[in-house]
């Protein structure tokens, strides 16, 4: 399915599920894959459920800018806008049917975008950084990301960002510290340097310099950032649209570039799953602290005990609908580079696809009671296991 052929529905006005404080959109890093959180907010704009928290790591930093930089009429025009001025070289006219042939178009794709950049994106740096001298801007990065900042001034309204109307972060890292920081509109003025930052990914883009320290992609510490929102999500009921470019699992590889293909999910994959379960097993002690409380006399407990009982007696409940892209068989491990126009309408058109699958579930769009806390849906893994 073509992104610009997607089903021409009207969306409904924006709304919540019963008990549902906050939406939140959650992006991972993932280069040319980042279409398919493009099309996943189709099908939520679509479905009238417009996210009021969106958070992400390097391409998904990008998207969330775009969407939390725009009022949601015009967030979907903005999305296309940008993947279309990124995959506007034309690779081949025309492709033969069968894997092979496409994947030898998409390494073409790939390798065009290694000696050329991307549009609106970045450019080669020249002579390149092992024939720049020590210290020099291009001594560091093989190419130049200024294209991205005009691309994202052009398309973000950093101040409706900065206006608080939809709460926004993105994550970086600190390379003198190596610290994992997020910026955050709630704390900080955002401006475009904090996103190219969460999306300055060594040894290809450039450190990006904000105040007195320098950063990078914040993908090569986490490439999630949903353990972050968790964190940060106090009280409130959220429902959370966590959209993963990587995979944990997958098949044995086959040759080496399924080697290698496998061994970049594996990398930024994240461990989405490693983190829900931590936090529903950190919510059951919850829950048993609650009861033990409960049953102490008001006048045993400390004044720390007291304040630790409000705390526990106001639990968030959340929602995690799991969103992960599932590559194809002619896809190599270039794929978070390879930024063909039909690559990226491929994309876009499975994060549609997906989510309208996961939203017809009517059943998962329902926040769970106060002593459950978590519910995790995956709708891959829910086929798998029918």
């Amino acid at each position: 399915m073509d992104a610009s052929q997607t089903p021409n529905r009207p969306p409904r006005g924006p709304w919540k599920p019963a008990n549902c404080d906050r939406i939140a959109l959650v992006l991972q890093g993932g280069g040319a894959l980042g279409a398919y959180q493009a099309g996943v907010y189709e099908a939520l704009h679509e479905a009238g459920l417009e996210p009021d928290w969106v958070t992400g790591v390097s391409i998904g930093s990008i998207n969330a800018a775009i969407i939390a930089g725009n009022p949601p009429e015009r967030r979907l025009e903005r999305l296309r806008e940008f993947w279309e001025t990124v995959t506007a070289r034309r690779v081949w006219m025309w492709t033969p049917d069968g894997d092979d042939p496409r994947r030898l178009r998409n390494t073409f794709s790939a390798f065009s975008t290694m000696t050329l950049g991307q549009p609106g994106f970045f450019t080669p740096h020249l002579p390149g950084p092992w024939l720049s001298p020590r210290g020099a801007k291009a001594a560091t990065a093989f190419y130049d990301n200024s294209p991205l900042r005009d691309t994202l001034l052009k398309l973000v309204d950093f101040d409706l960002i900065n206006s608080g109307a939809t709460r926004f972060a993105v994550g970086a890292v600190n390379i003198r510290s190596g610290n994992f920081i997020y910026f955050d509109n709630a704390d900080d003025e955002i401006v475009a340097e904090h996103v190219m930052a969460s999306g300055a990914l060594p040894p290809a883009l450039p450190m990006v310099r904000i105040g007195t320290d320098c950063y990078w992609d914040g993908g090569i510490v986490s490439n999630t950032p949903l353990s972050a929102l968790l964190s940060d999500i106090g009280s409130d009921n959220v429902m959370v649209f966590q959209v993963d470019l990587f995979s944990a699992r997958g098949a044995l590889p086959r040759d080496m570039h399924d080697v290698l293909a496998r061994q970049k999910e594996i990398q930024y994959s994240s461990r989405t799953r490693t983190i829900t379960d931590g936090w529903m097993q950190l919510h059951k002690q919850k829950v048993l602290a609650r009861r033990l409380l409960a049953m102490i006399p008001e006048d045993r407990l400390s004044e720390s005990d007291r304040a630790l009982k409000r705390e526990l007696d106001d639990l968030p409940e959340i929602t995690i609908l799991h969103l992960i892209y599932q590559h194809q068989p002619y896809e190599s491990d270039a794929r978070d580079y390879e930024f063909s126009a039909t690559s990226m309408r491929e994309h876009w058109a499975a994060g549609y696809r997906d989510t309208a699958r996961t939203l017809r579930r009517r059943e998962w769009l329902a926040m769970p009671g106060e002593d459950e806390g978590i519910r995790v849906h995956d709708v891959h893994h829910a086929e798998e296991t029918a």
